[in-house]
């Protein structure tokens, strides 16, 4: 696929490419729609304060893992379109919540549900995939999560001056959160209307089972089941910061901490209720994927999106301390990150496509993220300040290229897992960030971007020893297996009439 082939938008498979990013703009454009209004929040309620805050920003990523999971399953059950509009729609009640809350309950509350909106970014990996070609899919796959993350950036950049300039008053923030919420929801019926899952009803092929992923050996479900107990567990991490803000009593923690135990439990007896039956009965050659491949996957999205949502939280501060910037200009160094986006991850998406080997790119882009966070942490004020910015920006290239790479391998690995595969790397960013934005609390800035190196440097690890290039990975189609013609017989034969 061509660069311009994103201006065709009389293509169908076009037009839904930026129909999905679009939408996915949107939920970024709502579930980052509170930093950029925090002054004016403080200003505007008088019971508001700074800790408050820093609460809410928890809350606002605490759902998103498990979200991930859950919609992960529903995408391969139901369909992208469906899982698309109905999140959209459905999460724009508790951004109005939020944004005409008036106690503390409802704005923590609203909070934390609207967290589960950043699943929203699975939904239109595996809306993308059912439009795709094998040979495309990665460029595809970059132009909708570069151009959909940006979603986020415009965020900051546009609602204050919204607040301020379309509403003005103590309630101009209120307004402009709510603005965004009535946007996702119109967005979300006209979704429903617009698009199809894939160009016809064979492209969305569905799983035997969607309460948990399906494994091809008694190996990988053991593998399963060990990938799957930090997805939950590091809601721990989340709690526990929370107890010590002082939000949370030890008796309240405990409750939490045997719910996320509870739930732990749940997903194990999940994974062995759908593998079990299907591993007894035998899976057949032609059907079987190596689990390996998922799970070097899962490490790299922990070590590209999982830094780059840590680093970003951090850069702003790290340059106004070294260099003596202001808060102004240190912010536009650090925006570089999501210019950045628009342009590398579709970049990484086009690389895998035109190389042949999507294995090596991802190697190759993983090994390029540790060589940059090394650079990154040599850094101090005795460097020449173009000099920091030209390795942040060469560092932030290869972060979300390899972002984009992760996601032109995954709809290859197991066409009709698609979506719960997408859910599972996807929630592990969200682990990667939880991880270094704890550690990052408990060391200075060039340590962190040496352990964040670490990280990255052992995915390259795991990715060479684990990875395998998919089958059919640039075909005109995908591979269809034994099981996937036996599936598709049988929703023929119970629904006749499609």
């Amino acid at each position: 696929m061509k660069v311009s082939s994103v201006f065709k938008f009389k293509n169908p498979e076009v037009r839904a490419l930026h129909l999905t990013w679009i939408a996915f703009f949107i939920t970024f454009y709502v579930w980052f729609n509170m930093a950029p209004l925090a002054s004016s929040m403080l200003k505007s309620v008088d019971w508001l304060t700074t800790d408050d805050l820093k609460l809410f920003a928890i809350c606002n990523v605490a759902l998103t893992i498990p979200a991930r999971i859950l919609v992960g399953m529903a995408l391969d059950r139901f369909g992208p379109r469906r899982v698309f509009s109905i999140l959209m729609v459905v999460m724009s009640i508790p951004a109005l919540v939020f944004a005409f809350g008036n106690t503390m309950t409802q704005l923590l509350v609203s909070r934390l549900i609207l967290s589960s909106i950043g699943a929203s970014f699975v939904v239109g990996i595996h809306m993308t995939a059912l439009w795709f070609k094998p040979k495309d899919i990665g460029f595809a796959e970059g132009f909708y999560a570069g151009w959909g993350n940006f979603g986020s950036a415009a965020a900051a950049m546009s609602l204050p001056t919204i607040a301020l300039t379309m509403y003005g008053g103590d309630d101009g923030w209120r307004w402009a959160i709510a603005q965004s919420a009535v946007v996702m929801a119109a967005y979300g019926v006209y979704y429903w209307f617009a698009i199809t899952d894939g160009p016809d009803q064979k492209a969305h092929r569905k799983p035997r089972k969607s309460a948990a992923l399906e494994v091809s050996t008694w190996g990988d479900m053991i593998k399963l089941i060990l990938w799957t107990i930090p997805l939950v567990g590091v809601l721990a991490i989340l709690v526990w910061r929370i107890e010590v803000m002082g939000y949370l009593s030890a008796t309240g923690a405990i409750i939490a901490y045997l719910v996320i135990v509870a739930i732990v439990i749940y997903q194990i007896i999940q994974i062995l209720r759908v593998n079990v039956p299907i591993l007894k009965k035998g899976v057949p050659e032609d059907d079987k994927y190596s689990f390996n491949s998922v799970a070097a996957l899962n490490t790299t999205y922990f070590a590209n999106f999982g830094a780059e949502l840590a680093v970003v939280s951090m850069l702003p501060m790290f340059f106004e301390q070294t260099w003596g910037l202001t808060a102004a200009a240190a912010g536009l160094i650090a925006a570089s990150f999501a210019f950045v986006n628009l342009v590398a991850r579709p970049m990484g998406g086009m690389v895998s496509d035109r190389m042949g080997n999507r294995r090596f790119v991802m190697l190759c882009y993983m090994f390029g993220i540790g060589i940059g966070f090394v650079l990154m942490g040599m850094l101090n004020a005795s460097w020449p300040l173009i000099v920091a910015i030209a390795i942040t920006i060469f560092t932030s290239i290869f972060v979300q290229g390899a972002e984009g790479a992760t996601f032109g391998i995954i709809p290859s690995i197991k066409r009709r897992l698609t979506g719960q595969i997408s859910g599972m790397a996807g929630a592990y960013g969200n682990v990667g960030a939880v991880v270094y934005l704890t550690i990052f609390t408990f060391v200075t800035p060039t340590q962190f971007f040496y352990i964040i190196a670490t990280g990255a440097f052992l995915s390259w690890l795991v990715c060479l020893i684990w990875l395998k290039e998919p089958e059919g990975a640039f075909d005109d189609e995908y591979y269809v297996s034994s099981v996937d013609r036996q599936i598709e017989e049988q929703n023929a034969a119970l629904h006749p009439s499609k």
